[in-house]
């Protein structure tokens, strides 16, 4: 049975023949490959493309090293496709494998790389070229920003619950905890037992995510990367900052002089777990005011099963867990997300009545349109109900607002127009944003 990515082919369909080059990027082991060699060639090949039009090298293959030198692919697909009538369809996988040669007829001037074989071939008209790139060389932003202008980027996440339960089926709530716990990396799906998913999330991350990150940016204190990593993982739906986290490193480690962790450091060490597609973060914004804070801000995770074998399957706190997930639905679904902030009255430790900062977890942006969103485990009682929808009443404009709920079924609507809607109703229907 194949996992349909449907999004993500219609993207790729939408972007045929506009001249660009197509990059699929996103989380290495989160199906990009499986997306452009399978689902997208069989749906060309269903069009009535011809097989040997369609032209593929994947250059972490043996078979294939010789195309590791750019001007050698650029020779070989323009003996190919120059002068025919024919379309030709151009796939690249793992194109971070290139190298880069001499400049044959300037030894000493600027090396050559896939960039200049890509824009020589970009000049084909009988020619649609699509790349995948993971991070253990090259970074897939870094093809984004060679090619700015000349580039359609299609983000690839692992699955959403949707795209899981659609494979699994069954209990629904039952995917859903195992979905909570193991993640949505495709290949989780083919593990036979707990033991075999929590011993592959494990090594995804000793064996590929961090030594990919270690080689590429040739990071010298491999300590701190893997301390900043466990304190994200650890603090998944809380406001942090690189300051915070340079403190908490020296402390727990004793660290000083020479050794101390300083905040410039883990702010680098996040940039690049976030360049790795590992974490995203989400910024403040002020809803009124209609600017940004600078920190402290949240870090959501690209893949929960991930996180929770970096934290030995330890911390499971639902309501941290559930807020991850909903953000990376969001992402999946196209959404620019931010953290809401507006102000209301309350009263200071003196009495008197001030301004007080109140949060809204998600304003989801798609197409001119927000949505507020506040995710609630469980509301328990009114005094609780009441504080999760306050934020929404100082927003002072009528876009949706949403509870996603794990403590109910059915869907409903308060007296104020809030849709108070379970979490799995949420992931299921792809209309509600």
């Amino acid at each position: 049975m194949e996992i349909k990515r449907d999004q993500y082919l219609k993207k790729i369909v939408s972007f045929m023949w506009d001249g660009q080059v197509k990059v699929i990027t996103g989380i290495r082991r989160c199906g990009k490959s499986y997306l452009l060699r399978t689902i997208f060639k069989n749906y060309l090949l269903e069009q009535g493309v011809a097989e040997e039009h369609i032209l593929t090298y994947e250059l972490d293959l043996a078979k294939d090293i010789r195309y590791r030198d750019p001007l050698e692919l650029a020779r070989t697909v323009r003996g190919h496709v120059e002068g025919m009538a024919e379309r030709f369809y151009l796939f690249i996988d793992e194109i971070q494998m290139s190298d880069e040669v001499p400049n044959p007829y300037n030894p000493n001037g600027k090396a050559v790389t896939f960039y200049d074989a890509l824009n020589d071939l970009r000049s084909l008209s009988n020619l649609d070229i699509y790349v995948t790139g993971s991070n253990s060389r090259m970074l897939s932003s870094d093809i984004l920003t060679e090619f700015r202008g000349r580039s359609d980027e299609i983000r690839v996440h692992p699955l959403s619950f949707a795209e899981y339960y659609a494979f699994t089926g069954g209990d629904k709530a039952e995917a859903f905890d195992d979905y909570a716990l193991y993640g949505g990396l495709p290949l989780i799906l083919s593990r036979p037992d707990d033991t075999a998913k929590t011993d592959y999330l494990k090594a995804l991350f000793s064996e590929v995510y961090l030594k990919d990150i270690v080689e590429r940016k040739k990071i010298k204190r491999e300590d701190v990367l893997s301390a900043t990593l466990d304190l994200l993982c650890s603090s998944v739906g809380s406001l942090t900052n690189p300051n915070s986290i340079a403190n908490a490193l020296n402390s727990r480690q004793k660290l000083n002089g020479e050794n101390t962790v300083s905040a410039n450091t883990v702010k680098s060490y996040i940039g690049y777990l976030a360049d790795a597609y590992l974490f995203e973060e989400c910024r403040r914004y002020d809803v009124k005011g209609k600017d940004y804070f600078d920190y402290p801000n949240k870090y959501y995770c690209d893949d929960l099963g991930l996180r929770n074998a970096r934290t030995g399957f330890r911390q499971q706190e639902m309501t941290h867990i559930m807020e991850n997930i909903i953000y990376n639905d969001l992402r999946i679904r196209g959404c620019e997300v931010d953290i809401g902030v507006v102000y209301g009255a309350g009263k200071n430790r003196s009495g008197q009545t001030v301004q007080i900062p109140r949060e809204i977890d998600f304003i989801a942006a798609r197409g001119g349109k927000k949505t507020y969103i506040q995710s609630a485990y469980a509301l328990e009682s009114e005094d609780k109900a009441f504080a999760e929808k306050r934020p929404f009443a100082l927003t002072g404009d009528s876009f949706p607002k949403i509870i996603v709920r794990h403590d109910i079924r059915k869907r409903w609507y308060d007296d104020n127009g809030v849709l108070n809607i379970g979490i799995l109703d949420y992931l299921l229907d792809g209309t509600i944003i």
